[in-house]
C-alpha cells in the first residue's frame, strides 16, 4: 500500500500540472480520477521515481479526454447565459407603434365599409370558414364569397391609404 504522504506529494504535483494545462476546477477532477487510477490500478508500486512519471502520464491521457469532452459538448463556445440578451416576448417599440397605428387606421377605416363587408370580416374573425359565410349570406356560390371578400380587402386597402398588414409599407 502507498504512504498517505506520498500520496499527497503526487496529488499535488498532479494537480499543479493540470491546472498549468485546465482550468482550476477541471484540474481538481483530473487530479481526483487520476489519483483513483493510481489507487485501483497500480497499488503495488511504492516508489515515488516510479508513481510519480506514472501519475504524469495518466493525467496526461485525463487532460486529453477532458479537452474531447468539451470539445465534443461544444462547451468552449458556449455562451455564458449572463452575456446573452433574451427578449421578453414583448415586441419592440417600434413595433407597436406602427401596430398601433394600424389599428386605429383600420377603426377608421371599417364603419366606412359597406354592409356585406363588415359582415364578412365579422364572420371571418368569428373563425367561419367560406363555406359557412356562403350559407350565412346566401351566396349563390363559393366564388362569390372568394369575390365579395377580395373586394372587401381592397376597400378596405384603400380605405386605409393603401396600408396593409405589412406594418405600414405601402402596396
Amino acid at each position: 500500500m502507498v504512504e498517505t504522504s506520498l500520496l499527497s506529494l503526487i496529488r499535488e504535483r498532479i494537480l499543479v500540472f493540470t491546472a498549468s494545462r485546465t482550468g482550476r476546477d477541471a484540474a481538481e477532477d483530473i487530479a481526483q480520477e487520476t489519483m483513483l487510477v493510481i489507487l485501483h490500478r497500480y497499488s503495488h508500486l511504492t516508489e515515488a521515481s516510479e508513481l510519480i512519471p506514472l501519475a504524469i502520464q495518466i493525467a496526461r491521457f485525463k487532460i486529453c479526454s477532458y479537452y474531447r469532452k468539451v470539445k465534443r459538448r461544444g462547451e468552449k463556445e458556449a455562451i455564458p447565459i449572463d452575456d446573452l440578451q433574451l427578449s421578453n416576448g414583448e415586441p419592440d417599440p417600434d413595433t407597436l407603434m406602427i401596430r398601433n397605428q394600424l389599428k386605429d387606421k383600420l377603426r377608421d377605416a371599417i364603419p366606412q365599409l359597406g354592409e356585406r363587408c363588415r359582415q364578412i370580416f365579422r364572420m371571418k374573425l368569428e373563425g367561419l370558414s367560406f363555406q359557412q359565410i356562403q350559407s350565412e349570406l346566401k351566396a349563390g356560390s363559393i366564388n362569390m364569397v372568394y369575390t365579395w371578400d377580395l373586394r372587401c380587402r381592397k376597400s378596405l386597402r384603400e380605405l386605409m391609404g393603401g396600408l396593409w398588414a405589412t406594418g405600414g409599407e405601402q402596396s
